[in-house]
């Protein structure tokens, strides 16, 4: 119950169709375990449903809400969604990526440069718009980020790279903005992980077999040569979210099994 009593947002609660569990899936089923209230929001409802119903099979407590959150009236109707349920938010989880279209500077379009960045980096300021009064009129909070190594790392995809650089960047300056209110803003950049995001849509935009895929994708992890999963993630994240982690601020947490150690 390391969550007991409070009110988490996950952002990006539902997942990618496929045969492991994606990083907003884990978060929000571990964060429900720990005894926290959770709005389940993704802009695909049947998916934060079919979260809300493994929740609510364990006894856990949640609300599954649809939401666009490139969209500042749907950013500012899920504050107010939980805001109304629960009287209270403790807890901003933004879990949304993408990098659908990516590539070199030669190859990416403008459309899907302006794609990425809405997903990955405009929607983390907007949720955080819209959350903050909140929790500044409450005296506290938690906002936790998922960036990703390939911020750090030499990665041939320019715009999720930049972006997720943006991600890093944006932690940063509201944690040391907002710790007068004592609220804490961390990020977690996850290496290679084995979810449904990145191993189904990977496979099918290379049309690369799935288990090829993966033995490749191990293969570059130097931590006992395997992925790791969205369960690494969530972990991470329960820690920055409970009181364990309250002197915890601006930090931005590698959960990679040692890839972005090789920049040292």
């Amino acid at each position: 119950m390391r969550l007991e009593d409070k009110v988490a947002i996950v952002i990006g609660a539902g997942q990618t169709p496929g045969e492991t569990i994606g990083n907003g899936r884990a978060t929000s089923i571990l964060f429900a375990r720990e005894g926290a209230r959770v709005l389940l929001v993704d802009r695909d409802l049947k998916s934060a449903e079919e979260t809300a119903a493994l929740i609510r099979d364990e006894g856990g407590e949640c609300l599954p809400f649809q939401a666009d959150v490139t969209r500042a009236a749907d950013c500012a109707a899920l504050v107010a969604k939980c805001s109304e349920a629960w009287n209270r938010i403790d807890i901003l989880h933004n879990n949304v990526g993408t990098g659908q279209g990516d590539g070199g500077p030669t190859h990416l379009t403008e459309e899907s440069w302006d794609h990425i960045f809405n997903v990955n980096l405009k929607s983390m300021f907007l949720t955080c718009k819209h959350t903050l009064p909140v929790m500044r009129n409450q005296g506290s909070g938690c906002i936790i980020n998922i960036s990703s190594v390939a911020a750090v790392c030499s990665v041939g995809i320019l715009a999720y790279k930049t972006s997720k650089a943006g991600v890093n960047a944006l932690t940063h300056s509201l944690a040391l903005g907002n710790a007068k209110y004592d609220i804490r803003v961390n990020a977690i950049m996850p290496g290679l992980m084995n979810t449904p995001m990145a191993i189904e849509g990977i496979a099918r935009q290379t049309g690369v077999a799935k288990d090829d895929l993966v033995r490749a994708r191990d293969a570059l992890v130097p931590l006992g040569g395997k992925m790791g999963t969205g369960w690494d993630t969530a972990y991470a994240a329960l820690f920055l979210a409970s009181d364990e982690a309250a002197f915890i601020t601006g930090a931005v947490l590698p959960v990679d099994g040692g890839q972005s150690a090789r920049i040292g």
